[in-house]
């Protein structure tokens, strides 16, 4: 009750604003200023109810109103972005006019604000109108990855690592569904999912991943948690889920995975940011590892990457950053992660952090695809 309030308001206060500067700033007339106003009304009840979609409310039916309210949140951002630039172009146009003197009247800076704000709408309007198809569209990213030491019998194997999917409040088993497809034909060896499959409770959201049943491959498929999985729900229940779905859920542990007579070990500990009794414990996950074993960790976020280097983790897959998942918000993702997307290195560490499959919040995405990665392990010696 107490996030819904603070929700609340905060939506409130946001529809508030943008009413000052979208409707009476520019000075609309009054039938387009009633209807601009309806608009905001609506987007506010919208995006509150998209809060609780998951969690209060069942995706069953109330997903389309997940899917606008959050959508409409991606339209504020751009529309807040572009206010402040035609703040200060409000602000040159002044200065301007100060220092060139002259008759003036109110009618050609109004006409230009709504001009610019008319802009503003549609642009922002189009962005996330092309985010929206963009996030629907999964790419295969294909990386190859050179491995010291690494086994002949594990030159060539293939990894799917498929993190961030998100769905409940916006998209549901029909998106899970996709990416399965595009998984299976790629053939991997190796399965990982990287955490934060879902957002809501087990109960509501636990069928839309029930397509994850079909994954298959010869090695096996794996899944650590994310920090979402501790939002909504117990994590354990999640994770208790997963395993329902035939997903090997690693938790602080690890397994030993054997090809061609060759062996490597695949390890997996809980979000970095979880808490007792699921703290993340590294030592533990790699406790057992027989020496001169290559050793490949699952870890939902790339704050991770200092310990794995200090224990010699040849490889961590992880996701979490979504790579921004919106223009331009990535340089600020960076600044709480070590590593943002790609492949990195850190010492003899080498990590690739997955841009994400889906999308958290708004099912948009701008300048950062969605990608289910595939890694390819070759041997550098």
């Amino acid at each position: 009750m107490l996030r819904l309030l603070v929700m609340g308001v905060f939506l409130a206060l946001l529809t508030y604003l943008l009413h000052r500067r979208l409707v009476r700033a520019p000075g609309l007339p009054r039938p387009a200023a009633l209807a601009a106003d309806l608009v905001l009304a609506a987007m506010f009840v919208l995006t509150l109810g998209a809060s609780g979609v998951g969690t209060a409310l069942d995706p069953a039916w109330a997903r389309p109103i997940g899917f606008l309210g959050w959508s409409w949140m991606a339209v504020v951002l751009y529309l807040m972005l572009g206010l402040l630039l035609v703040g200060a172009g409000l602000l040159v146009a002044r200065l301007v006019r100060r220092g060139h003197p002259g008759p003036t009247t109110d009618v050609t800076p109004r006409r230009g604000l709504r001009i610019a704000t008319a802009v503003l709408v549609v642009a922002a309007v189009a962005a996330v109108g092309y985010g929206t198809v963009e996030a629907d569209r999964p790419r295969i990213v294909t990386v190859p990855v050179a491995l010291q030491d690494l086994p002949t019998g594990f030159d060539g194997a293939r990894i799917a690592l498929v993190t961030d999917l998100h769905v409940g409040p916006a998209r549901g088993a029909d998106f899970v569904q996709r990416v399965v497809d595009l998984v299976a034909d790629q053939q991997p060896d190796l399965i990982v999912l990287g955490g934060d499959l879902a957002d809501g409770t087990v109960d509501l959201v636990g069928s839309d991943l029930e397509p994850l049943r079909q994954l298959q491959a010869p090695l096996g498929v794996y899944g650590v948690s994310g920090n979402h999985e501790y939002y909504s729900d117990d994590a354990e229940s999640w994770l208790d889920h997963w395993e329902t779905l035939g997903v090997r859920t690693l938790r602080n542990e690890h397994v030993v995975l054997e090809r061609a007579g060759d062996v490597v070990a695949l390890a997996g500990v809980h979000d970095y940011t979880a808490t007792e009794p699921h703290h993340p414990d590294m030592p533990t996950a790699l406790d057992g590892i027989a020496d001169g074993t290559p050793v490949i960790l699952a870890a939902h976020q790339p704050r991770h990457i200092d310990e794995a280097r200090e224990l010699g983790v040849d490889l961590q897959l992880s996701g979490h950053t979504h790579g921004g998942q919106m223009w331009p918000l990535r340089p600020f993702v960076s600044l709480a992660n070590p590593t943002v997307t790609g492949l990195d290195r850190f010492g003899d560490t080498q990590i690739y952090t997955s841009q994400g499959t889906g999308a958290w919040g708004p099912p948009v995405r701008v300048g950062t695809p969605p990608e289910i990665s595939v890694l390819e392990l070759t041997a550098a010696n």
